[in-house]
């Protein structure tokens, strides 16, 4: 690995987001269609946290046994919100951060996507399977 490779050369920009306002089931919707497995949530362009699928998947018992998928959006809609099931604060990697300064962030945690932040305002994300991507390509 080239050990200041730019960050935003693995970087998703403009990553599909959800804020922080919005119901679980939006964040459900956004993950399937968008084949994505991580959301950062937003306050305008502000970062303050990260969902994952698998966040979701442990509060929905619903899909365990086949149910509904509109019941179990409905169940979770009016039982949690984004902001109880996010990850608050999550780790992030300065913009002008390198790939290494990622997978250090990604190694050391136990999740599999980090922020990537111009100050406190969301600029990208970077996945585990990013840098894999990234490792093969060299």
């Amino acid at each position: 690995m080239k050990r200041n490779e730019p960050v935003t050369h693995v970087m998703t920009k403009d990553p599909i987001t959800v804020h922080h306002g919005d119901h679980i089931s939006t964040a459900r919707q956004l993950m399937r269609d968008h084949g994505v497995h991580h959301l950062p949530v937003v306050s305008g362009r502000d970062l303050i946290g990260m969902i994952s699928s698998s966040d979701i998947l442990r509060v929905s018992f619903g899909d365990a046994f086949n149910t509904d998928e509109r019941a179990v959006d409905a169940t979770l809609d009016h039982t949690m919100t984004i902001e109880q099931l996010m990850h608050a604060n999550p780790a992030t990697v300065s913009l002008h951060g390198s790939v290494r300064d990622a997978a250090q962030v990604l190694a050391e945690g136990d999740f599999h996507a980090v922020a990537v932040v111009d100050g406190k305002e969301l600029a990208g994300i970077v996945t585990s399977t990013d840098l894999i991507h990234y490792l093969l390509s060299l």
